[in-house]
């Protein structure tokens, strides 16, 4: 057998064509599933920046130093002075003089740190709760012999989050180190001054300036936050995708295999006409197309409001419901038009439209009269 150049052409790009194809089904390429979603919530991975929170606690923290750090310096100011203020001359060092200072300092301790405490902490859950919602998992927490894989940790390294997150590290430097010197910029020349001040206006000083410093890096690492934040939703969004043979097998896994399904449908489709058939011989009359269609109703004016349709089919069924009928003695009316409209607008067991009232009480008034 001899083939053209041509033909050896249109094959091997036809082989080319299938192949790829294959792989291409096979490749994780389709968007994940609710449930793959939920399933990777429980285990602990969405996509989340770190550095978001740390903007927003830093912003914090710095807009609440710049706001109260002067009053909070006052009160440890005045702590101090009531204390050494006299030269200990005035401190009780009994025990009990012992336990009541160190209640007064804890006490002043707690109203300078614990609303710094408090605010950075709900911060910090507010930058968690934007990102991923309120999730709790301690799957993370569980041990993994995975990790103990010096490959597997050498391939965590030399990953390209690890690349990232290097990068990242090395911008946070950059961007806190440039942003530092432009807010001091301009206060660099009064630094020296704050050693003929008073202690209280230096401090006071140093607090406003750290303060500035602090909102000014807070805003650019709020900036970074986001592009980086971006930057892991596309990442997670592409560890979760799924290959079209796993979305197959979740199916499986929620709706039972398809072969399976498609047996138990078709069971439950021969339960239900050997039902519908066993009423048929209940019915009053039976109207046919003559052939193809065939539909069976029973009235009974003393329990129902309107004919019931006991059974219906076409073809090969309706012929078997006129089979039954004859066997039964049940009449049969050939009315082509009624017989198409039962059959496309009715269901089995459920009563006529009203519309159709007309035309079944003329053909039961008719089979009554015979």
């Amino acid at each position: 057998m001899f083939w053209e150049a041509s033909d050896l052409g249109v094959m091997s790009m036809s082989l080319e064509f299938r192949l790829d194809l294959q792989l291409f089904a096979d490749g994780k390429t389709e968007p994940a599933t609710p449930r793959r979603r939920e399933e990777a919530r429980k285990k602990g991975r969405v996509a989340k920046s770190q550095e978001l929170n740390t903007a927003l606690v830093l912003l914090g923290i710095s807009g609440l130093l710049t706001v109260s750090g002067e009053w909070a310096l006052r009160q440890m100011v005045a702590f101090m002075q009531q204390v050494i203020g006299g030269g200990l001359a005035g401190v009780d060092f009994s025990l009990g003089g012992l336990q009541a200072l160190q209640g007064q300092a804890v006490l002043c301790i707690l109203m300078v740190a614990g609303p710094v405490m408090g605010f950075a902490l709900v911060l910090g859950l507010m930058g968690q709760l934007l990102q991923v919602g309120f999730n709790i998992t301690a799957e993370p927490l569980k041990p993994q012999l995975s990790r103990m894989n010096p490959v597997e940790g050498a391939k965590r390294i030399f990953s390209k989050r690890a690349l990232m997150e290097l990068g990242k590290a090395c911008l946070k430097i950059g961007i806190v180190t440039y942003v530092a010197y432009v807010a001091l910029r301009n206060d660099i020349g009064k630094l020296p001054s704050l050693l003929w001040m008073e202690p209280v206006q230096a401090i006071a000083y140093a607090s406003k300036l750290v303060g500035k410093m602090g909102l000014w890096i807070g805003a650019c690492l709020l900036i970074v936050a986001a592009i980086d934040y971006l930057y892991q939703r596309w990442e997670y969004e592409d560890s979760i995708k799924m290959s079209i043979q796993d979305i197959k097998d979740e199916l499986k896994q929620t709706e039972g295999d398809p072969q399976i399904r498609s047996v138990i449908r078709a069971r439950q489709r021969q339960l239900a006409r050997s039902r519908m058939m066993q009423a048929v011989p209940t019915a009053d009359v039976v109207i046919t197309n003559p052939t193809h269609v065939a539909v069976a109703l029973k009235y009974d004016a003393k329990s129902m409001a309107a004919p019931i349709v006991v059974a219906k089919g076409a073809e090969l069924l309706a012929a078997r419901i006129r089979e039954i009928a004859s066997e039964n003695d049940i009449p049969i009316v050939e009315n082509p038009p009624l017989a198409r409209t039962l059959y496309e607008a009715t269901q089995v067991g459920r009563e006529i439209p009203a519309d159709l009232y007309q035309a079944v009480a003329e053909v039961l008034a008719y089979v009554y009269r015979l």
